[in-house]
């Protein structure tokens, strides 16, 4: 858990690696059913939260490489199953390494495409 803290922390203070990096205002999720096979997109405005099946999700904040937006993303979500209060997901993911730091559940993958 540590060593992930320390990766994040490194990825997201790309300024001292001359990386300018630009807030988003909107993420894109792919979301994954496991049970049903089937993948949606999925957009999310900053401090909004939409559900998907079973999960609520949360955008607090959405940041990309100013030089090149496609290139990369970092999205800081909250992702609670609505059927408990306990939240499954709170922190980071980023686009280029979605296996970093993941949502662990059971039924559901979901994992960031970009920011805008």
């Amino acid at each position: 858990m540590i060593l992930r803290a320390m990766i994040l922390s490194l990825a997201l203070s790309s300024p001292s690696q001359g990386q300018d990096m630009v807030q988003g205002g909107t993420v894109i999720l792919r979301g994954l059913d496991r049970i049903a096979g089937e993948t949606s997109e999925l957009r999310i405005d900053a401090g909004q939260q939409i559900e998907y099946g079973r999960l609520r999700i949360e955008l607090r904040e959405c940041r990309y490489p100013a030089d090149n937006p496609a290139a990369d993303a970092f999205a800081f979500l909250d992702i609670v199953d609505m059927r408990g209060e306990e939240p499954l997901f709170s922190g980071w993911m980023i686009a280029s390494s979605p296996a970093l730091n993941a949502l662990d559940h059971v039924r559901y993958d979901v994992w960031v495409i970009g920011c805008q």
